[in-house]
């Protein structure tokens, strides 16, 4: 996939997006393998969905909080090397954590304790990258080059999930920290190879504060901006059961080897790799709004026939299908977005964009942690499907209704 970006030799930018795509797929993949160690290591001590529910607020909550700052800084500053800072932060905290362990203080609220600082670190880190995209790649580029991201983290999803399996069946989680510390440290060094200048800001200086409400307003004046996030508001916490609770509803139907849950993950990467490929060679999407709202009744259908599968085989044939519209309507929503944000905002934007989605996912866990320990996975995995497919179906409606016309 890389090389197709590298066969015009003058043009440069396509030699700064393979650096930007090989420094994130570098880290993504580290950071995935020591998030499916740690929900796995707490699945099969606790088998509870109090403590699957406590590890998706650490992870996400943080975010949340600092987001908004990130944004700010995401447009004032150089967004490399914010990047650099928040992955260097995220590998101190996690060797830190390695070194607690080597000395004897293994306990789940460590676990929990790194989960808070590392969704810290990605809390600054990924509006920068969002925003750094469309400062390096021309506008009509965009969505065949996220197709290929998409793809390249579907592969590294893909190969994460067994050797986060095997890191922890035979080595133990203190291992998958040190593989993401390694992993880290090399995404940094290849991104430091990246040349990028900060974007540049009207003259005169505001406070952090004015900055935050000048993003917040440009993006709910914004009727497209707006219905942008209150779709992912709705939709992410429709999402939540499947995104979080599967691990458990493997455990608890299917059995609790670690094979099980690996194949868990790894089918639904394969076929987000899969809706990757499709996205690369696709390139572009003409109606990008339709194709969110048919991505989102899809999942609803797909997610419903997880919840009621009873043989592993259809389950996993079930999951792999969904997993096959998660890089289209990443890709079309991201696009959607970087298409139509002025340069100056783009880091607010994302930076609200995380903050919706990072607060939605925890607040859903809240109400359905617990009520996996009270009612089945199934019937909540059944009815919050039928919900994600009536939200892909106002999406649509809505975005008619207020007369929005893609560019």
């Amino acid at each position: 996939m890389t090389k197709e970006l590298l066969q015009d030799n003058g043009s440069s930018w396509k030699k700064k997006i393979v650096i930007f795509l090989i420094s994130q797929n570098i880290s993504l993949f580290g950071s995935s393998v020591v998030s499916f160690a740690i929900i796995w290591h707490i699945t099969l001590l606790t088998s509870s969905g109090k403590w699957v529910m406590l590890f998706t607020i650490c992870s996400l909550l943080p975010q949340v909080l600092i987001s908004l700052w990130a944004g700010v800084w995401a447009d004032r500053y150089n967004r490399k090397y914010l990047i650099m800072l928040a992955d260097g932060f995220i590998a101190l905290a996690t060797f830190s954590l390695v070194i607690a362990m080597w000395a004897g203080y293994e306990n789940l609220e460590l676990l929990l304790l790194i989960a808070l600082a590392r969704s810290l670190g990605a809390g600054i880190q990924t509006p920068a990258v969002g925003a750094l995209f469309p400062q390096i790649v021309p506008v009509d580029k965009l969505t065949r080059v996220q197709g290929i991201n998409q793809t390249l983290n579907s592969v590294l999803m893909l190969l994460s999930p067994a050797v986060g399996g095997l890191v922890l069946g035979f080595k133990g989680i203190v291992w998958a920290f040190m593989l993401d510390v390694l992993t880290a440290s090399l995404a940094i060094a290849v991104l430091s190879l990246l040349k990028v200048e900060k974007v540049a800001r009207p003259e005169g200086k505001t406070s952090v504060l004015t900055e935050l409400r000048q993003g917040v307003a440009y993006a709910f004046n914004n009727k497209l901006l707006r219905l942008i996030l209150i779709c992912f508001g709705i939709s992410f916490i429709l999402i939540t059961p499947a995104a979080v609770l599967t691990p458990l509803l493997v455990e608890r139907s299917f059995g609790s080897d670690v094979w099980r849950l690996t194949a868990n993950e790894m089918v639904w990467t394969v076929g987000s790799l899969l809706g990757g490929v499709f996205v690369s060679f696709k390139g572009s999407f003409h109606n990008k709004i339709r194709t969110v709202a048919l991505c989102l009744v899809a999942f609803g259908v797909t997610f419903g026939l997880l919840g009621i599968a009873q043989n592993f085989v259809f389950y996993l044939l079930i999951m792999g299908i969904s997993g096959f519209f998660m890089p289209i309507v990443a890709t079309a929503q991201t696009v959607l977005l970087q298409e139509n944000v002025e340069a100056v905002m783009m880091g607010r934007v994302f930076s609200l964009v995380q903050i919706v989605t990072g607060s939605a996912m925890p607040i859903a866990i809240l109400f359905f942690g617990p009520l996996a320990d009270i009612i089945p996975i199934g019937v909540i995995l059944v009815v919050t499907g039928f919900l994600l497919a009536l939200t892909g179906f106002w999406y649509q409606i809505s975005s008619k209704r207020a007369g929005l016309i893609e560019n």
